[in-house]
């Protein structure tokens, strides 16, 4: 039985009838351009294979029943009393996203929903931004709305940080509601212009690898690492007065100023002013068909992760070390908020098997855990289907 069918038959179990609709929204693997979306910066994710499915039927009334598959639990709330709570947490990432919806203004109808994916959860591949935008879709769907695709996004980003209480940037929601297939999005998180950048159709594999180690988003330093960007942002603004945020501030007139920040707050603002040149270069690199520069830079990427903005860890750095010590590796990093989750790599396509039996065999004999990859394919976003 396929994952559609599965979903498709829990929905039937729970409600005793068929669903009307099917909603599926990708995960996401950020290439190069970590915690610079925040930052008002640019980042280079892929929508990937793995997802998160809603199946739906509308109801007469305002009342949201859901059904996760994965966890076996089912939750409900009715759309004039949203609140969040602090059992069945998986469902305050609907209850988020109908909460905004309704602040603003648009009147939804009630539904029965059965949720499933197999985007790992606590990754850093984005579980969380493809539930919310699978519900979104869900009902629009069931209210008789059609959001832009970026409004969408941008709805779902709210949900995550007003509701659910994340202060993600905006790649996440983004990526997985615009995502297409075979290519990278450029995305500068300000003006939300991107470009589609194709990636290598032969010879080369994204191949994430899977620490195992939980990140518990909400109660890590990432709130941190951002607040410390906002200060540095303040204190440079009385020598750099039309700046907005460190996406504004060149390496230089960091350098220049770098007495004006606390030493750590300085580090932070470091690793964001050269990611996004990372960035910048790596989106040129593939242009050109130059694999080995960008590999270059994801591995200068993950330097600077671990150093100055130190949301690496012991997990993942040993899979980087072991990714980059295999034959046709190109760059290896991790991807994701840190703390935990996954690591992505360009690897060349024959070396794939190599890769999987060295990188395991070097993580099980340093962590007790046991590592997972994925090969992936850059997917479509998000998507509707009537059933």
């Amino acid at each position: 039985m396929s994952q559609t069918e599965a979903l498709l038959d829990a929905f039937s179990r729970a409600y005793d009838t068929r669903p009307s609709l099917l909603t599926r929204a990708p995960g996401r693997v950020n290439l190069i351009g970590e915690h610079t979306d925040y930052n008002e910066g640019f980042v280079f994710p892929a929508a990937i294979t793995y997802r998160v499915m809603l199946a739906a039927a509308p109801r007469r009334d305002r009342q949201v029943r859901l059904y996760s598959v994965n966890y076996d639990q089912g939750s409900s709330f009715h759309l004039d009393r949203i609140r969040k709570v602090k059992t069945l947490t998986w469902s305050n990432y609907v209850r988020g996203v109908a909460w905004v919806l309704e602040n603003e203004g648009y009147r939804l109808s009630g539904m029965d929903a059965a949720i499933a994916g197999d985007v790992p959860v606590s990754s850093g591949l984005s579980s969380s931004a493809a539930l919310e935008v699978a519900s979104c879709l869900a009902f629009e769907a069931v209210s008789g709305l059609s959001l832009d695709p970026k409004d969408r996004a941008l709805l779902c980003q709210r949900a995550e940080r007003e509701f659910v209480g994340v202060q993600c940037g905006i790649m996440d929601q983004f990526i997985s509601s615009l995502g297409r297939r075979d290519h990278a999005l450029f995305l500068d998180t300000r003006t939300l212009r991107f470009e589609a950048i194709p990636l290598p159709q032969t010879g080369i594999a994204i191949v994430i690898g899977n620490t195992r180690k939980p990140r518990g988003l909400v109660d890590s330093a990432y709130n941190e690492r951002r607040a410390q960007c906002e200060e540095a942002v303040d204190a440079l603004k009385p020598h750099l007065p039309g700046i907005r945020a460190l996406r504004d501030v060149t390496m230089e007139q960091l350098l220049a100023h770098r007495n004006a920040l606390d030493p750590i707050v300085f580090r932070r603002a470091r690793h964001v002013v050269t990611e996004n040149e990372r960035v910048l270069k790596s989106v040129e690199a593939l242009r050109r068909g130059d694999v080995v520069l960008f590999g270059r830079l994801m591995n200068e990427s993950h330097e600077s992760l671990r150093a100055d903005y130190e949301v690496s860890c012991h997990e993942l750095d040993v899979m980087v070390a072991a990714a980059r010590g295999v034959a046709g590796v190109y760059g290896s990093r991790m991807t994701g908020a840190g703390f935990g989750g996954c690591t992505v790599s360009l690897v060349a396509s024959e070396q794939v098997d190599e890769f999987r039996r060295r990188v395991g065999d070097a993580y099980r004999a340093a962590v007790p855990l046991e590592p997972e990859f994925y090969i992936c394919q850059a997917a479509d976003g998000a998507q509707a289907v009537s059933l």
